[in-house]
């Protein structure tokens, strides 16, 4: 194992962050990236990375590791450190306002500029091409902030993997997963082995997050030159929702550890016989499809469905009381569909998205994400 440690942008003077990164295998025989909690107050992943870190160094001294696996168990430090009055603010960066898993770096046009005319016939040597252009892209950037800086230093650690897993966990929720059809038939062992219970299907969900950054780089490139010269997919990202922030625990941590490296070895990056598949507890899904379901007053949240519950529509998800009028508001679903994520807030405020639910068939268009 090799620990390398990355210096992001100071504040201000007497302030230090950095990111940490475990380097485990070969290098040079193909690449997969691990990261946790990006979202900074999201930790069951944060846990689930050290359980990896300790199987992955045990992997490594017997010799069953085929390919390099980088590990960052802390991905935001700046997130980290934002508390207050008790109560963690991990998901937004004071200073900017910006979700930290939003806006991070579209280099396609760069990329392609810059390779255009070394393109060939070979996909191999089109694969190397673009990904020694993406890295230089890079490298020549400076980043002018500390969340640019942090955006900058994970894209650089990530941006030549052949996979990307990016450990995340919703509010209340069962465990889930964010990837794009194209990526589908590679991902879905890990919803498998996970046990996922809602896999969300997208290309481009209109926010530029870590997971898309990646793969829309080389879905853009198809586009643009795939009728002239063969650009594979060069890299596939899943954003893996670890259930909901309250499941910190070790027997969690551990079944999630286990799950991904199984589908590890069954994509070769670590050897063994592949372990047999279980059933896929729900059919993938549009990320369309998803209903984002919101309450249209305010007052105390009452809910009467839990995650991982199939609604059929119109069905009662939870009621809106107001303690001083009496008024009983219920909230409905209109498309049917899997409950797979609730609020923890217990005081809806009017407008508010109190539930998910993911529904089979696309009806939404354009920005997919929550804020």
């Amino acid at each position: 194992m090799h620990h390398r440690i990355h210096a992001l942008l100071a504040p201000v003077p007497g302030i230090a962050r950095q990111i940490h990164s475990f380097h485990f295998g070969p290098q040079g025989a193909g690449k997969v990236y691990i990261q946790a909690s990006l979202h900074a107050d999201e930790l069951p992943g944060m846990l689930v990375a050290w359980h990896l870190k300790q199987r992955l160094a045990t992997l490594e001294a017997q010799g069953l590791l085929r390919s390099e696996i980088v590990l960052v168990p802390i991905a935001n430090p700046v997130g980290l450190e934002q508390v207050l009055m008790d109560v963690p603010l991990g998901r937004y960066d004071l200073q900017s306002g910006e979700n930290f898993n939003r806006n991070f770096l579209d280099l396609s046009d760069e990329v392609g500029d810059e390779v255009e005319a070394q393109l060939n016939d070979d996909p191999r040597h089109n694969l190397e091409l673009i990904r020694s252009s993406l890295h230089r892209a890079l490298i020549r950037l400076t980043a002018p902030t500390p969340l640019q800086s942090q955006r900058l230093t994970l894209q650089r650690l990530a941006c030549d993997a052949d996979m990307v897993l990016d450990l995340h966990c919703d509010f209340e929720a069962v465990e889930h997963l964010y990837t794009t059809p194209e990526a589908w038939p590679q991902v879905e062992p890990l919803s498998r082995y996970l046990g996922a219970q809602a896999s969300l299907l997208a290309t481009d969900s209109g926010g530029q997050s870590f997971d898309e950054c990646f793969t829309l780089v080389w879905w853009q490139l198809q586009q643009r030159f795939g009728e002239r010269f063969p650009i594979p997919q060069g890299s596939f990202s899943v954003t893996v929702e670890l259930r909901g922030q309250g499941d910190v625990s070790h027997p969690l941590a551990t079944a999630d550890c286990e799950a991904i490296l199984k589908y590890l070895v069954r994509f070769g990056a670590i050897e063994g016989e592949p372990a047999p598949l279980p059933p896929l507890p729900y059919p993938a899904t549009p990320l369309a499809g998803v209903e984002p379901v919101a309450t249209p007053v305010g007052g105390l949240l009452v809910f009467h469905s839990l995650p991982g519950e199939f609604l059929q529509s119109g069905q009662l998800i939870a009621e809106i009381i107001d303690p001083v009028s009496d008024s009983v508001t219920p909230v409905r679903n209109e498309q049917p569909g899997l409950l797979y994520a609730r609020s923890l807030r217990r005081m809806a405020t009017a407008g508010m998205v109190i539930a998910h639910v993911a529904g089979r068939e696309a009806y939404r268009s354009g920005y997919l994400l929550s804020p």
